[in-house]
């Protein structure tokens, strides 16, 4: 039996063999789906093993559930077929869209928060999970600019899609950080406020993980604009939004995401050793974390 999660990180090829051998208490690695959606063949049989050790969550990039058609019916019966292979403990998908008359995009693109769209969305998610057969967890997402016409919140949209599906959610520390400086400018108590109200407002009763990452300033733009990159180490000011998310949920599963510029293992171990212990301390039930 697998020890409750903690924390995890992304599985990546590179790691595959040390991965395997990992024996972190409550570890768990996570894996974009899309990258198994196979038959078979060498990572499929690789994703296995790791299954068979470690738990495993899918974290997929393509359904589009914002989007103004459902989910490709094709790609999600893939999906089905994967998650009962590796039962994994956790599936998540992001609040965005992707894919427009036959063309995906190579990117999770953002969309008014209209009362049209609540009703496209919550269609799409209720589609998903019926034919998964479970709940999905969706993921808030990263503002760069800022789009007119919304109806909602941001915590305000989450909350209903929650209620009218029984969805969960997948609280993204990092990008709550950056859309608040980015929507907000870099003066402290602006961003401040944005993230005061944004945690006031957020449904985080719902939330089934969190996830940390890394982000860097855009080359031209510099500090003015932040980009989620994935290829840095979490910044201080998100460990400190951490402790804030925490203190008011309890333990959430936390994975640590970096996609590019990837380190050595040993490093991202090291920062997945930080969260756990972030989560042993809320937990305050050492036993269950040693």
């Amino acid at each position: 039996m697998h020890q409750p999660l903690t924390a995890g990180l992304g599985l990546k090829p590179e790691h595959y063999e040390q991965a395997l051998a990992c024996q972190d208490t409550g570890l768990w690695w996570e894996v974009h789906p899309e990258n198994y959606l196979a038959d078979g063949g060498p990572r499929l049989a690789w994703l296995d093993a790791i299954r068979s050790r470690h738990p495993v969550s899918l974290h997929g990039v393509s359904l589009s559930l914002a989007a103004d058609a459902p989910p490709d019916e094709v790609h999600l019966a893939r999906l089905a077929q994967l998650a009962r292979r590796i039962e994994p403990a956790l599936i998540s998908e992001h609040l965005a869209w992707s894919h427009w008359r036959g063309i995906y995009q190579p990117d999770l693109l953002p969309f008014p928060r209209t009362h049209a769209a609540l009703l496209r969305v919550a269609e799409n998610v209720a589609r998903t999970q019926e034919a998964l057969g479970r709940p999905i967890a969706l993921e808030n997402p990263s503002h760069y600019l800022h789009l007119g016409d919304h109806e909602y919140s941001e915590p305000a949209f989450f909350a209903e899609l929650v209620r009218r599906t029984g969805c969960q959610l997948l609280l993204d520390v990092n990008n709550v950080y950056v859309s608040a400086r980015n929507l907000r400018g870099a003066e402290a108590p602006a961003v401040q406020a944005y993230l005061d109200d944004y945690l006031d407002a957020f449904p985080l009763h719902a939330v089934a993980e969190l996830h940390l990452a890394g982000h860097h300033p855009d080359p031209v733009h510099g500090e003015m604009l932040l980009i989620d990159s994935h290829d840095a180490p979490v910044a201080q000011p998100v460990w400190a939004l951490y402790q804030r998310v925490l203190a008011r949920t309890g333990p959430v599963p936390t994975l640590i995401e970096r996609d590019a510029e990837l380190p050595p293992l040993a490093d991202l171990l090291a920062e997945r050793a930080r969260a756990h212990q972030a989560l042993c301390d809320t937990l305050q039930e050492e036993p269950a974390c040693n």
